[in-house]
């Protein structure tokens, strides 16, 4: 039996500049950012309706939050969750790389607490 060989490319590390869409570092960075908020927010252990109050939004737009659909709000909507969520973000500029402009850094320091950072490069 012959295995056929599978092709593949790496990536650049941004799915929406290899899928060549308009404006993909800002898409990278909201999906980023977004990413962080979820992560908060789960190890919080939250229920939607606290959630929503935490962040000023409808319970309906905390469930699009958790399921990942981190188009419906804003880069600067995703960062004031993580001010309301009581998260330091660092902004840095300098000059452009190679790479994506946005990177977003998150560490858990423990159980109950995590701190966020959003460097641009």
């Amino acid at each position: 039996m012959r295995h056929k060989k599978i092709r593949f490319e790496e990536g650049s590390g941004n799915v929406f500049a290899d899928l060549g869409l308009k404006d993909s570092d800002e898409l990278f960075a909201r999906a980023q950012i977004g990413s962080c908020v979820h992560k908060v927010i789960e190890a919080k252990n939250l229920k939607q309706r606290e959630i929503a109050a935490v962040l000023g939004i409808a319970q309906s737009d905390v469930s699009h939050l958790m399921n990942g659909h981190f188009s419906r709000f804003t880069t600067d909507k995703l960062l004031d969750f993580l001010k309301r969520l009581d998260r330091k973000v660092t902004i840095r500029i300098g000059p452009r790389k190679r790479e994506s402009l946005f990177n977003v850094h998150w560490y858990r320091l423990s159980r109950e607490a995590l701190k966020s950072w959003l460097e641009v490069k």
